[in-house]
């Protein structure tokens, strides 16, 4: 009877998936004023949301005290051209939502990005690793199609914060590090996923792990980004 029972219920959770999932992807990003506002900084919407006739100026990033703050808007793609990371590096940020899930009706990511070559233009490549407030990460790229590298939902670690409800505030450290032939994830201390160069730098992929760097943002998402920072693993 249990058996059945658990049979029915796995059964009744996939039929539900891909009414999730188009309920999910079916949610309109909402432009917000204000555009770029951080000296040396540019950025770059995924072509969805330019098609749609969002751009840069339909998100907000700007400065806070010592610190930067990113309100979207569309999904973009925020970087530095004069930060870049060679050879061995890590580069790290601690993201905080306020309020968990304040701008959408399901968990957006936001995370860090590395190894960018081409950056703005159609032939763009680099790779991000990203957390959302349930526990989920993924990590993808565009080389200059997006690739997945943990698959279409990402995976889930303990690592990873969760907020106690929606509208609670949850904090990531997320990092990406090179190390020798090794390219980690690491979020909040922990190595959540690791990958050959072998396996990123690849036709569709990455054209090196050598690039500039900087941090990616869901759409409809809020975050705080403080110690963003580039240095030695």
């Amino acid at each position: 009877m249990k058996r059945t029972m658990q049979v029915a219920l796995a059964t009744a959770a996939l039929a539900l998936a891909p009414h999730m999932v188009k309920a999910q992807d079916s949610e309109k990003s909402m432009a917000v004023k204000g555009g770029i506002l951080v000296k040396g900084w540019m950025g770059k919407v995924d072509a969805k949301e330019a098609k749609a006739g969002l751009s840069v100026d339909s998100a907000k990033f700007f400065t806070m005290a010592k610190d930067m703050h990113a309100t979207t808007g569309p999904a973009i793609t925020y970087w530095n051209p004069e930060m870049k990371g060679k050879g061995d590096y890590v580069v790290k940020a601690t993201f905080s939502e306020r309020e968990y899930m304040g701008l959408n009706n399901h968990p957006h990511p936001y995370g860090i990005v590395m190894g960018g070559n081409d950056m703005g233009t159609d032939n763009e490549s680099y790779l991000y690793c990203a957390a959302y407030g349930n526990g989920n990460f993924i990590v993808r790229g565009f080389g200059p199609a997006p690739f997945q590298m943990n698959g279409p939902r990402g995976g889930m670690s303990e690592a990873v914060h969760k907020a106690e409800a929606k509208g609670k505030p949850v904090t990531q450290e997320i990092a990406l590090q090179v190390k020798g032939d090794k390219v980690s994830c690491i979020i909040n201390g922990t190595e959540v996923a690791s990958y050959s160069k072998t396996e990123l730098v690849a036709a569709g992929k990455l054209k090196s792990t050598d690039g500039v760097v900087g941090f990616r943002m869901g759409h409809n998402t809020d975050a705080h980004i403080a110690g963003f920072s580039i240095g030695k693993p």
